[in-house]
């Protein structure tokens, strides 16, 4: 049982890094001295490239990349826990890894997540997402221990899919960290329900920093950065603007779900649906 504060800053990420490391170090400094002990920062907090060839060509791999030695010496500075969102890392010629990374106070890396699933959608208004043309997907959830308890590692899209949850509860989260840069259609219409559900059918608090505002070629992202408790309930939630929300977690509230509904000591394995011919008139 453990008492402890968490921020989920908010960002508009632009195109370079350096403009992104110095506003969401800020943020983080913020965030800090208001008594945040675990900080928490978007998807593609390091850059937010929305042409395909131009992002190709400014990735770099993990060791080139001035984003997380940046935010490694802000956590030391800081002495807090953070959550790189994700950051845009070349594993191979032409694929990247949509990458989180999680720093300890000692500014020590100590778990990284590939985004699983990938954002392969039509929207409507002409706006079209491939993320797999770019991006190889993750293949490895991934459970991470923190002073209080375990998180279990998400980004983005992955939310739409519950199972990947599920095992994270059942391999002893606390915790879901989902960054994320939602569209503005898809945040209106699902963002805080899928982040409650989640919560809810999980028993885990939820914590999913956002990218908001306006970014390069007319890019626009939801925002509405949001901590939910075990029970579903909305501790804290952003507008539109970047800044940072902040609440107070209460680690005995994930047992206490899970107490009035243990439905994850209730999951049973279920075979496939038959295929059934449709009886003859």
């Amino acid at each position: 049982m453990a008492i402890f504060t968490a921020a989920c800053v908010q960002t508009s990420s632009a195109r370079e890094f350096q403009p992104n490391i110095a506003t969401v170090g800020a943020e983080i400094r913020r965030a800090r001295a208001a008594g945040a002990d675990f900080i928490l920062t978007p998807e593609v907090v390091g850059m937010y490239e929305p042409v395909r060839p131009r992002h190709l060509e400014k990735a770099v791999g993990e060791a080139d990349n001035p984003v997380p030695a940046a935010f490694r010496d802000i956590a030391r500075e800081t002495a807090a826990w953070l959550l790189v969102g994700s950051l845009a890392v070349r594993v191979a010629e032409a694929k990247l890894a949509n990458r989180s990374f999680l720093v300890d106070p000692a500014g020590a890396i100590v778990a990284r997540y590939d985004k699983i699933h990938m954002f392969d959608v039509e929207i409507g208004d002409g706006q079209t997402y491939r993320e797999s043309a770019l991006y190889q997907p993750g293949s490895e959830a991934v459970v991470a221990d923190l002073p209080w308890g375990r998180l279990g590692m998400t980004v983005c899209y992955d939310l739409r899919f519950p199972y990947l949850y599920r095992a994270l509860a059942h391999a002893g989260a606390d915790f879901l960290s989902i960054p994320s840069a939602f569209t503005v259609p898809t945040g209106r219409a699902h963002w805080q329900v899928l982040m409650r559900a989640r919560a809810i059918e999980t028993g885990c608090f939820v914590l999913a920093p956002a990218q908001c505002g306006e970014h390069a070629e007319g890019r626009r992202t939801y925002g509405h950065s949001i901590i939910v408790g075990p029970w579903g309930e909305v501790l804290a939630e952003a507008g539109e603007e970047p800044g940072f929300v902040i609440a107070e977690i209460d680690t005995a509230q994930v047992a206490e779900a899970r107490r009035k509904i243990p439905s994850l000591q209730h999951d049973r394995a279920v075979s496939p649906p038959a295929a059934r011919a449709l009886a003859a008139e």
